[in-house]
């Protein structure tokens, strides 16, 4: 198992230091989604909802959670992003309902890697879609959230099964 590196000599929290790490181009890509009701669904496809686009909003919100990762994940280093794109799929399920599937994708060469970065946005996105929907209908669930692929940087490249 490997070592926990956010803990200094005294057990007590920090940032790692990156400072000898080589530069990299780095990617990943995080999953999320929404489940939502036929209400919300055609809400959102026929865009009749009063507070907007809802997809368009939430791409917005889930870029700017991408650059804005390391002010609300405490040992989040910041860096210097060189890209964000969020894509989004809806799946039909049982009893009336739908998924909106969003994956967020984010890129950088740097020193440390973008996993946080694609996480927050993923989970910003769907928040988003939850706050722009709720007066529709509250029983919306959200998750899970994932990483669903990584490269770049000293441990390689991550994809899950």
């Amino acid at each position: 198992m490997k070592e926990f590196t956010h803990f200094n000599e005294h057990g007590r929290a920090k940032m790692v230091d990156i400072s000898n790490k080589q530069d990299s181009a780095r990617k990943a890509i995080a999953r999320s989604s929404v489940q939502v009701s036929m209400d919300i669904y055609e809400n959102i496809v026929y865009q009749k909802n009063k507070k907007g686009d809802v997809l368009a909003v939430a791409q917005v919100a889930g870029i700017m959670a991408a650059k804005q990762t390391s002010s609300i994940i405490p040992m989040c280093h910041p860096i210097q992003i060189s890209g964000v794109d969020l894509f989004f799929e809806w799946v039909k399920q049982a009893n009336n309902q739908y998924e909106l599937v969003i994956e967020a994708v984010v890129k950088t060469v740097g020193s440390t890697g973008v996993e946080m970065e694609a996480l927050t946005a993923a989970s910003a996105t769907a928040l988003t879609i939850y706050d722009m929907c709720k007066a529709v209908d509250k029983g919306m669930v959200i998750g899970p959230t994932y990483l669903l692929e990584k490269s770049g940087g000293k441990t390689g490249d991550y994809k899950r099964n």
